[in-house]
């Protein structure tokens, strides 16, 4: 899996043309707002945990952390990353390329507010050097979101 998913992902909604892929990697929040030409906050990173047997994500500003006892409060367990072969495996796409579009069926998806000061995000699609560009109702619906949460904290 990878860019080919997320990019029939894109295409069955008629929006492929705006999946952006770079001759540079976009692996990583620094390299892929290098990439793009915007600040590292508005790159929408994709978080995989542990939920069960199976895995849940939450995309969160570039800038955002992940707030353990705020995470905990919000469901019930301790936030456990998935390794990158987990990753892989549970989700579909590699690390750096991890994203909510063309994935395994039932990964619940949840957004966090750190992403609520941009009018637009760029997620990744399914590889280390892609990216599109989604206003926030659109990465809400594309994402099939379960819901806005309050899981992050930002830089102070």
């Amino acid at each position: 899996m990878g860019i080919a998913e997320g990019r029939a992902y894109f295409r069955e909604l008629g929006l492929e043309d705006r999946v952006q892929e770079f001759t540079v990697s976009s692996a990583t929040v620094e390299l892929a707002a290098a990439a793009l030409g915007v600040e590292g906050a508005r790159i929408a990173k994709t978080l995989s945990f542990k939920n069960g047997d199976g895995c849940m994500l939450i995309l969160a500003a570039g800038d955002a952390r992940i707030d353990n006892h705020k995470f905990k409060e919000k469901f019930h367990f301790k936030a456990k990353m998935l390794s990158a072969e987990e990753v892989l495996e549970m989700v579909g796409h590699p690390v750096g390329g991890v994203c909510p579009f063309g994935i395994k069926p039932d990964i619940p998806v949840y957004l966090d507010e750190s992403l609520k000061r941009f009018v637009t995000v760029f997620p990744a699609v399914g590889s280390g050097n892609s990216a599109i560009e989604l206003n926030l109702d659109e990465l809400f619906r594309y994402s099939n979101a379960q819901e806005w949460v309050d899981v992050c904290k930002l830089p102070e």
